[in-house]
């Protein structure tokens, strides 16, 4: 298994900021995104006209890989228009991963809007994932949605799948997210995906209170170890994506240490036998 980082821990860092810690960390690549405050990413000039032949080969250079090209596209709305819209914006996304080699893009289930139901939003949600999917696998890039929201179980993520039935579809797993919002044991949803599961992301969590907040990794009590462990176990080859989410906490730790302090804990922790952590 490889390790990168989100860009959502470093929300206002250029590029260039960005692969300066990727480098100095031991990072094998990271996971865009926000850059310089935006989530539009084909929006920056460096990745636009005659720059993006540059940011390349800087990313070639420093032998650093875009494991992931993550978007703000959610399909739970009712409005048809509305989804059609974010089937768009992924469209633009895929094209900027085609050209980094970035295997998938990240999408969103995610939430049952009010006045809709579960059924419904679920289809609309597979309606929408399928439809960018046929429409971006010509470019060699795959529409993978993450555990999230409403949907943040591995039962209802696969319903998703299934329902969606397109090849090129996959999963993004946030073992916290099915923790927190889909109340599922992380080491017992490891397996269910089916061969779906294509990226991961790990972020440490301590109780405070009714609450799960995120801490630097190791300092707090969800299962980390355990997850590697698993994932091993279950010959899970892609990346371990740190997800710290200074965008949406800005209270958090700031990037200079927290992702230095993630690829710390990966090199000195091995995965473990046995995954036999219950957490209540």
């Amino acid at each position: 298994m490889r390790i990168c980082f989100s860009t959502l821990a470093c929300p206002t860092w250029t590029l260039s900021q960005a692969v300066e810690i990727a480098v100095s960390s031991g990072y094998d690549g990271f996971e865009l995104r926000f850059l310089e405050g935006e989530d539009s990413l084909w929006k920056l000039p460096v990745f636009r006209g005659s720059a993006l032949p540059a940011t390349k080969r800087m990313l070639t250079d420093h032998g650093l890989l875009i494991a992931c090209v993550g978007t703000s596209c959610c399909f739970h709305w009712p409005d048809a228009k509305e989804r059609q819209a974010w089937v768009e914006e992924g469209k633009r996304m895929a094209e900027l991963a085609a050209v980094l080699q970035a295997p998938g893009i990240r999408v969103f289930g995610d939430k049952i809007q009010p006045g809709a139901d579960r059924t419904s939003t679920r289809h609309w949600i597979a309606e929408g994932i399928r439809r960018l999917a046929e429409k971006v696998q010509e470019k060699g890039v795959q529409t993978w949605i993450e555990t999230h929201g409403d949907f943040a179980s591995s039962s209802e993520t696969m319903k998703i799948i299934k329902e969606a039935e397109f090849p090129g579809i996959g999963v993004v797993w946030d073992p916290a997210n099915g923790f927190t919002d889909g109340k599922e044991q992380p080491c017992e949803a490891a397996g269910l995906f089916e061969g779906f599961l294509r990226h991961v992301h790990l972020r440490d969590l301590e109780p405070r209170g009714d609450e799960w907040e995120p801490v630097l990794t190791g300092k707090g009590k969800f299962p980390l170890r355990e997850i590697v462990a698993k994932l091993a176990m279950l010959r899970y080859h892609g990346f371990l994506s740190f997800e710290w989410e200074k965008k949406w906490r800005p209270e958090l730790a700031d990037p200079e240490v927290a992702i230095p302090h993630f690829a710390q804990w990966f090199r000195q922790n091995r995965p473990i036998d046995g995954c036999d952590a219950n957490f209540d």
